[in-house]
């Protein structure tokens, strides 16, 4: 659906690996955004314009207008551009992957988190049952106290609770 329709009418048949050129593309849209690039244009430029200028007339390649440097900017711009796109198509491309995976991700991270709160209320509930260290202390206290009540009442009393 993005790509063009092929009409089947090819006059010069190019085969071109599309990962290579696309690799090329993505090079040369990461060095047309460099600052070095930037100083290597305005150095062509510079030297293009004072060739021009201060040299002698016999000497110029190019006439006052720059007419020769105009068309050779605007061929370079043709090129930059859609080469800028391309680089920019494959990046989309593995920011839809990535997107892709991270979401993947994220919701294997929820499926855990939640299996965990689950794990965890299910111990809670464990643990409501279970004997806590302060009821078993008072409820030895209280038996002590009904011992020592037994005693107070009747000394001689066995109280071995296994004599029965």
């Amino acid at each position: 659906m993005d790509q063009p329709k092929d009409t089947g009418r090819r006059l010069i048949q190019v085969s071109a690996d599309p990962d290579r050129f696309g690799r090329f593309a993505e090079r040369f849209a990461r060095f047309m955004g460099t600052a070095r690039f930037l100083i290597y244009m305005t150095l062509f430029v510079a030297i293009w314009v004072g060739w021009n200028l201060l040299t002698p007339e016999s000497w110029h390649f190019d006439d006052r207008t720059f007419i020769l440097l105009t068309f050779m900017l605007s061929l370079q711009a043709s090129y930059a551009a859609p080469l800028i796109l391309l680089a920019q198509n494959r990046q989309e491309d593995r920011d839809r992957v990535v997107g892709e995976s991270d979401r993947h991700a994220n919701a294997r991270a929820r499926a855990d988190t939640e299996f965990l709160a689950r794990e965890m209320a299910t111990i809670r509930l464990a643990l409501g049952e279970v004997a806590t260290r302060d009821y078993i202390r008072s409820e030895l206290r209280t038996l002590l106290t009904e011992l020592d009540d037994r005693r107070a009442v009747d000394p001689e009393q066995d109280v071995d609770p296994d004599s029965n």
